[in-house]
């Protein structure tokens, strides 16, 4: 492979100058340029410096970066370029730019971030030269200069082309009449992924249907089990949801997503199908509950109270949902009636994500809620701590997103609805209808 350092000015080499915001999102992209140059400025590992105190996961970040630089350092002059495995040369430089006065922004190592790019550029015309930003209007202003300069997305997907974990299948009348009567229906084209949910239409009439799931091991579609019992006096108002339902009461299927838009049910059919496995069936010790704190692992010390009372306004809706399924009154609450009494039994368990890492944790029902302001380096961290016989539950709106360095495209909820498309022990769905009232899907769709 030829050698960044000696390549001509014809050769399609690149030159990546890379923003603090894509180190402190993804250590690793140091690597992930192949046989190009990447360039630090220093600029950059400043600003990393007052990071590497926290305890978030951009601290753990932070941390990470130097202990990589640090090693590239003991190969060879940073200053002059190191060379890294896959063929390709890390510099960290500096400039004494300056920006005209009318681009220089508050932050001042942004102007000087941008000023090295510019002197990439400047000294190497005969490459390309990009600048990797996760900043939006750092974006605008490098495009300003005539810098080109591009987001850093590894695991970008279009959400219109997101796995939504059901299919249609249109085959005469008949074969739907038969479809529960002979316990399945064998498909023509069985090429869907395990867990895939099917709607099977009658082609002569489209208000005549029947519902089923996909079974790898039979290579047919199978009726539903679960949907008219309901749990916790919870019963699926749509199909998505009985689908949803199907997946949540499934002890064989370990991993289950779920995604859409506010009001869809998400939370509250997670919540039902857990307490039915955690009480009535007892598969499970606990359910235990978690949403991340913004962004993931942030200290919560700053507020007042023990853990709990910490947690409280991050958890509220959770405790809402759960004070629904106990089907509390009026009555119930001011006599003291509430969530409480699951927590006091142990039956339920609330716990900030900050404290998921390092666990292991055997024998629960785990449910991550808004799941979506979480990177794939942080949903990988929670569900490696899943011990055995435990069952984890990740739902969230992509849409509605938070976290400053992930977005609807690249946040660790759709990251893992893609990677775990394919495996027999997880599942799918995406919820399309809002059931909360008339009101929400109404400002859920036009607002």
């Amino acid at each position: 492979m030829t050698d960044p350092a000696t390549k001509t000015t014809s050769d399609p080499i690149k030159h990546f100058v890379l923003d603090t915001n894509v180190l402190l999102h993804d250590p690793r992209a140091l690597f992930s340029f192949e046989d190009n140059v990447v360039v630090v400025p220093i600029y950059v590992i400043e600003e990393i410096d007052s990071f590497k105190k926290d305890l978030s996961e951009l601290g753990r970040n932070a941390r990470q970066v130097s202990r990589y630089l640090d090693q590239l350092r003991e190969e060879g002059s940073l200053n002059e370029g190191v060379k890294l495995d896959r063929g390709g040369l890390l510099r960290v430089a500096f400039t004494g730019r300056q920006l005209p006065n009318e681009l220089r922004m508050e932050r001042g190592m942004d102007s000087k971030i941008l000023a090295v790019a510019l002197d990439e550029r400047d000294q190497h015309p005969g490459a390309s030269v990009v600048f990797i930003t996760k900043d939006t209007n750092l974006r605008i202003r490098a495009d300003s200069l005539g810098l080109h300069s591009e987001n850093y997305d590894t695991e970008r997907t279009d959400l219109s082309e997101l796995y939504s974990g059901v299919s249609e299948i249109v085959v005469p009348g008949p074969k739907v009449d038969a479809f529960y009567q002979d316990g399945g229906l064998s498909l023509a084209d069985p090429y869907y992924a395990p867990n895939e949910f099917l709607v099977i239409r009658d082609e002569g009439n489209p208000s005549h249907t029947a519902l089923g799931r996909f079974d790898m091991e039979r290579q047919r579609a199978v009726p539903i089990k679960q949907g008219r019992d309901g749990v916790w006096g919870i019963r699926p108002r749509n199909k998505e949801q009985a689908f949803a339902l199907e997946l949540l009461l499934d002890d064989s299927v370990k991993l289950v997503t779920l995604v859409g838009k506010a009001g869809t049910g998400k939370t509250l059919l997670a919540l039902a199908a857990g307490l039915q496995k955690a009480t009535e069936e007892q598969v499970f010790q606990r359910l235990l509950v978690s949403r991340p704190i913004f962004p993931l692992g942030r200290d919560i010390g700053y507020l007042p109270g023990d853990v709990e009372e910490k947690l409280n306004p991050w958890m509220q809706p959770i405790f809402d949902n759960i004070e629904f399924l106990m089907n509390l009154s009026h009555k119930d609450k001011k006599s003291g009636r509430s969530y409480h009494e699951l927590i006091d039994l142990g039956i339920v368990q609330i716990e900030p994500l900050t404290y998921i890492r390092g666990r292991s944790i055997p024998n629960q029902y785990m449910i991550v809620d808004e799941a979506q302001n979480l990177t794939p380096h942080e949903v990988k961290t929670i569900i490696t701590r899943c011990g055995d016989n435990t069952k984890i539950v990740l739902t969230g709106d992509p849409y509605q997103i938070d976290h400053p360095y992930v977005d609807s495209t690249n946040n660790g909820l759709v990251s893992i609805v893609n990677k775990f498309r394919g495996e027999p022990i997880a599942g799918h769905v995406t919820l399309q209808k809002g059931e909360r009232s008339a009101l929400a899907e109404l400002a859920a769709n036009i607002l």
